[in-house]
C-alpha cells in the first residue's frame, strides 16, 4: 500500500543530502562551482516540466515524487562520485 506521507518524507530526507552536496561544490567555487550552479536550474526546470507534464496527461502525485526521488538519488550518486 503507497504512503504518500512516507514517500514525501523520504523525498526531503535524500534531497537534504543533495543540498548539502551542492553547498560544499558552490562554496568551493571555480569553474565546478558554476557548472553545478547552471547544472542545478537547468535540472529543476526540467523536472518541474516533467512533473507539470505527467500530472497534466493524467498521473498521478505518487508517481511525481517517485520520479523526483530518482532525480535526487542520481544527483546524491553524481556528487558524491566527484
Amino acid at each position: 500500500m503507497y504512503n504518500p506521507f512516507f514517500s514525501s518524507f523520504m523525498l526531503a530526507i535524500e534531497a537534504q543530502r543533495v543540498i548539502e552536496l551542492r553547498l560544499v561544490r558552490l562554496a568551493w567555487g571555480g569553474r565546478e562551482g558554476r557548472a553545478e550552479m547552471q547544472s542545478m536550474v537547468t535540472e529543476k526546470v526540467h523536472a518541474a516540466a516533467e512533473a507539470m507534464t505527467t500530472l497534466m496527461l493524467g498521473g498521478s502525485p505518487e508517481k511525481v515524487i517517485t520520479r523526483y526521488r530518482e532525480h535526487v538519488a542520481f544527483n546524491t550518486k553524481r556528487l558524491s562520485a566527484a
